[in-house]
C-alpha cells in the first residue's frame, strides 16, 4: 500500500519493538497536526478518522485524546474501548469478577453502560483507535516504552489528565477490532498484559501499603490471565471442531448428490434438496 500511495510512509524497524515504541517512532516521523493510533487488526470504516478529527477540533483543548467505539465483528461493543480509572481496587474487582455479583462494586470496564449519543469524557479509551494532537503527544514524552504490549494506552490517558487535558469517548466513530489475528500466541499477549498492569501500579502507586497491595495482586492477576488463556484455547478448539464438522457435512451432502446423478448429468429421480456448491469455503 505504501508503494502505491504518495501520502503513505512505511517505517521498517527490523523487529517487533512493541506497540508503544512503534507508535512513538511513527509520531516522530509524522508531519500532521494529529496522529491516529490504530491496531493492525482493526478495520477503519470510511469517515471514522474524519469524525474523530472533527470532534477533536470542537474541543478547543491543547492536550486531549479521543477514542473511537471499539466493536467486535458481530457489532457488539468490545471490552476495553472505554474504561473507568485503573486502580488496584478497580483492577481487583475486575479480575475477580466482583462487579458481576455486587452492583455496588464498580470495576474499570464501561462497555456495559448505556452508549451515549455524543462525545463524552471518560478516564480511559483504547489505543486500538485513538486520536491525539501530535505536538501534545510528543511534549508528554509519547507512550511509555516500558510497556511492550497493553496498558500503554491507560498510561497515556492518565498523562493527558495529569497535564490538564481531557480524554474523550466518541461513540459516533466505530471500528471493528478482530483481535487475536496477529502471530503472537495468547500466552505472549496475556503475559505482557499482566506485566503491564504490575508496572502501572508500581509506577503510580509508590506508597508502601500500595506496593504491598500490588504484590498481593500478582497472584490474582496472573490467575485471571491464565484463566483467559485457557478460555481462548478452548474457544479456538471448539471453533476448529465446528468448522471441521461443517466441512465434513458439506462433503457428505456433495457426495450424496453426485451419487444420485446419471452419467448424462441429470438426476435419476426428483429431489427437493438443492445441490451444494463446491465453491463454498470450508
Amino acid at each position: 500500500m505504501a508503494a502505491d500511495k504518495d501520502n503513505f510512509v512505511l517505517v521498517e524497524t527490523g523487529s517487533n519493538l512493541g506497540f508503544a515504541r512503534g507508535c512513538n517512532i511513527g509520531a516522530q516521523r509524522a508531519s500532521g497536526d494529529v496522529v491516529l493510533f490504530l491496531n493492525p487488526d482493526a478495520v477503519l470504516a470510511k469517515g471514522v478518522a474524519s469524525r474523530l478529527k472533527r470532534s477533536a477540533g470542537e474541543l478547543g483543548d491543547s492536550i486531549w485524546a479521543v477514542g473511537a467505539r471499539i466493536t467486535n465483528p458481530d457489532g457488539s461493543e468490545q471490552r476495553g474501548g472505554r474504561r473507568g480509572e485503573l486502580t488496584p481496587r478497580s483492577a481487583m474487582i475486575a479480575f475477580l469478577g466482583l462487579d458481576r455479583f455486587i452492583p455496588a462494586f464498580k470495576g474499570m470496564h464501561l462497555e456495559k453502560e448505556e452508549l451515549p449519543d455524543e462525545i463524552v469524557p471518560v478516564p480511559v479509551v483504547s489505543g486500538a483507535a485513538m486520536l491525539m494532537p501530535r505536538r501534545g503527544f510528543l511534549q508528554m514524552g509519547g507512550f511509555d516504552e516500558r510497556y511492550f504490549l497493553h496498558v500503554e494506552d491507560i498510561d497515556i490517558c492518565r498523562k493527558v489528565r495529569e497535564c490538564g487535558g481531557t480524554v474523550w469517548f466518541e461513540p459516533r466513530a466505530s471500528i471493528v477490532h478482530y483481535g487475536g489475528t496477529s502471530q503472537s500466541s495468547p500466552f505472549f499477549v496475556e503475559t505482557h498484559k499482566a506485566l503491564g498492569f504490575i508496572k502501572y501500579f508500581w509506577k503510580y502507586y509508590p506508597g508502601a501499603l500500595e506496593r504491598l497491595t500490588t504484590m498481593a495482586m500478582i497472584g490474582p492477576i496472573f490467575g485471571a490471565i491464565w484463566g483467559r488463556i485457557t478460555m481462548i484455547q478452548i474457544r479456538d478448539q471448539l471453533r476448529l471442531v465446528t468448522r471441521r464438522r461443517k466441512a465434513f457435512a458439506r462433503l457428505r451432502r456433495l457426495e450424496t448428490h453426485r451419487a444420485r446423478q446419471q452419467p448424462d448429468g441429470r438426476s435419476s429421480k426428483a429431489t427437493s434438496s438443492a445441490p451444494v456448491s463446491e465453491n463454498r469455503p470450508l
